[in-house]
């Protein structure tokens, strides 16, 4: 297929209102007939702390046991010890694309080839398609904001033990087995999802330590069903590293939220007083606006946010 021809057959999947999983997957299938590559990998990252969330990944050469040292050195060492990982593989040439706007970074993608190197008017094809693709990625995690969405009451703690290589030592039965259930519906069971969301936070913190930060060594993952927990990875007495699993809080959800529907700095200012249950004179007054400035700022986030009233805004938000 032409250059042109891709661009647009991607575009056009961008437009539909797809999930994150599949869009990536019709992304890949229409990508790989312009720029073959042998493995990908596509990950989801937090918007604020960029930090991996939920990955799409085909690495056929890589064992199962040594990804957690890939994860860390490309946290780590990204330019030095991934790279020798990498090509020990077999592998000969990637390429990477950053997909983040002003509201933040959504994921990256990144294409490995074992044999020979992109060439320049491969990677200035996927560099054309960025800007699209970033944005297909933001408005997949604006619609997992729904009303009346499924609850999760965790059953007790849910707590990863990593090791120093990033290795899973322990869990908690409820970090193991209650989150493998809230996929989204007609989904095969995603196999450790959250090992694999609390080994990036692991990274993020031990890059962190080595002073080449990621971000904050925490993420918010999106599990399906409106359902979205936050991961938090922290540094143990003892040397090893405890990553906790809690169900994210409304701010939590409410910041994901308005970045991900594009919500400008005032519009997320007026939403947060929305959230508390401030009503338009109450905002105004909070935020030394006029009360008919503040109800142009509402109805500029209800219209972004495809949401007919306040109380429909806030129970997406709330994910009740």
């Amino acid at each position: 297929m032409s250059t042109a021809g891709v661009l647009d057959r991607v575009e056009r999947i961008c437009r539909e209102p797809l999930d994150a999983r599949v869009l990536r997957e019709r992304v890949l299938e229409a990508l790989r007939r312009a720029v073959p590559f042998d493995a990908h990998v596509w990950p989801l990252t937090d918007p604020v702390t960029r930090v991996g969330t939920s990955p799409h990944a085909d690495v056929p050469m890589l064992p199962w046991a040594d990804l957690p040292r890939l994860v860390l050195n490309r946290y780590v060492d990204p330019e030095h010890a991934w790279r020798e990982q990498v090509a020990a593989l077999g592998v000969r040439d990637t390429t990477t694309v950053a997909l983040s706007d002003r509201f933040g970074d959504w994921a990256w993608l990144e294409l490995w080839r074992c044999q020979g190197g992109f060439s320049a008017e491969e990677t200035a094809l996927l560099a054309a398609l960025t800007g699209t693709l970033t944005q297909a990625v933001r408005e997949t995690q604006a619609r997992t904001f729904v009303e009346d969405a499924e609850r999760l009451d965790l059953a007790g703690p849910a707590v990863v033990l990593l090791g120093p290589g990033l290795d899973v030592v322990s869990q908690t039965s409820t970090a193991g087995a209650a989150l493998l259930q809230l996929n989204p519906p007609g989904e095969e069971p995603i196999q450790d999802p959250i090992p694999a969301a609390a080994i990036n936070v692991g990274a993020a913190l031990l890059a962190a330590e080595a002073g080449v930060p990621v971000g904050p060594p925490w993420s918010r993952v999106h599990l399906g069903g409106g359902c979205w927990v936050t991961l938090r990875a922290e540094r143990l007495t003892g040397g090893g590293i405890a990553v906790t699993i809690e169900t994210s809080t409304p701010a939590e959800r409410r910041e994901v939220f308005a970045l991900a529907h594009g919500l400008s700095p005032r519009e997320r200012e007026v939403l947060g007083r929305l959230a508390t249950g401030a009503d338009s004179r109450a905002v105004a007054r909070t935020l030394v606006l006029s009360e008919h400035t503040v109800n142009d700022h509402v109805r500029a986030v209800l219209a972004k946010t495809g949401s007919a009233t306040r109380q429909v805004l806030l129970s997406r938000i709330a994910g009740s």
